[in-house]
């Protein structure tokens, strides 16, 4: 799952390689983080939020029945 959502978000960052992706497993879902820069936000949640919940919507039909659950995180990486 972490493949589609590193391609879907590919598509929209200009920055792919400062793209930073984490994957934490908790109780009841899977949790992945995509830190993005300030300059990507944007783009890769879209106006009103269209394609964060375009790429959730993708990631969920993905899923399988049986399996626990993906959610997706969108944050902005902080300065360092």
């Amino acid at each position: 799952m972490l493949e589609l959502v590193k391609y879907l978000v590919g598509q929209f960052a200009e920055e792919k390689d400062k793209v930073e992706y984490t994957v934490e497993e908790k109780e009841d879902a899977i949790v992945i983080t995509v830190l993005l820069e300030g300059s990507d936000m944007g783009k890769v949640i879209g106006k009103q939020g269209k394609i964060a919940k375009a790429i959730r919507t993708l990631v969920r039909a993905k899923t399988p029945r049986d399996s626990k659950k993906y959610e997706i995180d969108i944050r902005e990486r902080e300065a360092e």
